[in-house]
């Protein structure tokens, strides 16, 4: 005798409940929960604890790598260069403090909650490309540094460091949200120490006059800050994904606060020390033989660069555990087409042996593209921020009730958001993109203002989606009767 669907569905439900119960703040155990809402009766934590899981995976060396880029290869001034990656990484960290509210609100995983501005099918757009960016984009960058500074410091293969680093990783993402942030965690004070040490020697070796800028690169300030935004707002697709455990009653200037101090010290902190490094004097000789993380430690004496080293593969692997966390719960959440009950666990691994493949492949020339990376990632990020602010803006009005019930209901269409998205980020890259391989129309006629790609594409995208809202037929109506904002 088979038994009927309805039945079958709500003793599955009730199991899952049950287990994301137990799961509790078990460490050792791997997270039943996928993007369905974490129940109230799981929730545990407390908002300080976000401070740590996002500074730690901002403590390697891409980060500093930011401020190498600024001083080292677009020859931007010292002080300029702080300057811009201030403002870049202030804008990132701040946008990426706001996202996560609403993860103890509604329990969701950030692209989820995205659903309330792209609707359930179009938010596929911002979830794939979340699911690519992180999952293997910023994986493979981070094992790739991470396995270079382990065969630096032990003189391994550089392949068995890069198997080593990745096997790590991807076990802390398929043991999911409470090992994840555990790790962070424990490996924030060595990492904090570690770089602090470094910074001191880096600092008193440098010599910021000797960056003047007189050679920059045209539009070298504004190429820096959109790196540094790119950096910082990568972060903001994550948001809820590690608040969403918090208790509902969570203030949320504090669920907002920590995870913004956390992005933003870290980040400028070890851009800057990145940018310092570039004006270390190293003698030619040498420098022609250094790779860009053996350039970073040639200050350090001998026991500190051993460590700088060691933290610097650990910062990699605490930085790819979210990115793999992340980039698989974003590709759960794309939507129709995919299993109901797709294991978050599995994807991870999935997108852990992709993102190996392409960092495998990346190891003879890594980073000649990083600048490309983090400002490819910043013409997506800003149009998808500028709709997501809007909705935010427009149903502030709207009940947690509404906003739920919005969020899981499968017939809610909001075409007006991914065209804005795609329109937005498209005429961004035509008119401002100022990258090796492309120049926009503007940035081609005006080569000073460097590379607003992305602050145009925020720009566009809010526009477009204010008009495309009215437009009718790009927006259905929810089966489940949750008034949509802005419509009509």
């Amino acid at each position: 005798m088979t038994t009927p669907a309805t039945t079958r569905e709500p003793a599955a439900a009730t199991s899952r409940a049950a287990e994301t119960a137990a799961y509790g703040d078990r460490i050792l155990a791997i997270e039943p929960t996928s993007i369905e809402p974490v129940p109230a009766g799981a929730r545990h934590g407390k908002p300080l604890g976000l401070l740590w899981t996002w500074t730690s995976p901002n403590m390697e060396f891409a980060t500093a790598f930011v401020g190498v880029l600024a001083v080292g290869i677009l020859g931007l001034g010292f002080w300029p260069a702080v300057l811009a990656l201030v403002l870049g990484t202030a804008l990132g960290a701040v946008s990426h403090g706001l996202l996560g509210v609403v993860g103890p609100r509604f329990g969701v995983t950030q692209m989820v909650a995205g659903r309330s501005a792209f609707g359930f099918l179009g938010n596929a757009l911002p979830a794939g490309l979340n699911a690519l960016t992180a999952g293997i984009g910023w994986f493979a960058v981070n094992s790739v540094s991470a396995a270079y500074a382990l065969n630096t410091l032990l003189g391994w293969p550089l392949l068995l460091c890069l198997f080593v680093v990745v096997i790590l990783q991807v076990a802390a993402a398929c043991f999911g949200h409470n090992f994840v942030h555990t790790a962070e965690k424990y490996t924030f004070p060595v990492l904090t120490l570690v770089f602090v040490a470094a910074a001191a020697v880096i600092l008193a070796n440098s010599r910021p006059g000797s960056a003047t800028g007189a050679h920059a690169a045209p539009g070298a300030f504004w190429l820096t800050a959109g790196a540094a935004f790119g950096y910082a707002a990568g972060w903001t697709p994550y948001g809820a994904d590690y608040t969403r455990y918090l208790p509902a009653t969570t203030a949320r200037w504090k669920t907002a606060l920590w995870p913004a101090v956390g992005v933003f010290v870290s980040c400028a902190f070890l851009e800057i020390i990145g940018a310092a490094s570039s004006t270390v004097l190293i003698p030619d000789a040498i420098a022609s033989k250094l790779s860009l993380t053996g350039a970073f430690i040639y200050s350090l004496p001998g026991w500190l660069a051993d460590l700088t080293l060691l933290a610097i593969a650990l910062g990699g692997i605490a930085a790819n555990a979210l990115n793999i966390y992340s980039g698989s719960l974003s590709f759960v959440a794309i939507g129709r087409g995919l299993p109901a009950r797709l294991n978050r666990a599995v994807v991870a691994l999935v997108l852990g042996t992709v993102g190996t493949l392409l960092a495998w492949s990346g190891l003879s020339n890594s980073g000649t593209k990083y600048e490309n990376f983090l400002l490819v990632i910043s013409y997506w990020i800003g149009p998808w921020l500028g709709v997501t602010f809007l909705d935010h803006f427009l149903s502030r009005a709207r009940s947690d009730t509404d906003t739920a019930a919005l969020l899981q209901d499968t017939t809610y269409r909001n075409w007006a958001a991914p065209i804005a998205m795609a329109a937005g980020t498209g005429l961004g890259v035509w008119l401002f993109s100022n990258q090796t391989d492309y120049v926009g129309l503007v940035a081609k006629q005006h080569p000073g203002i460097g590379d607003l790609a992305f602050a145009a594409g925020f720009t566009l995208a809010v526009l477009l989606h204010l008009a495309l809202r009215r437009v009718p037929g790009l927006v259905r109506t929810p089966v489940t009767g949750a008034p949509v904002a802005g419509v009509g």
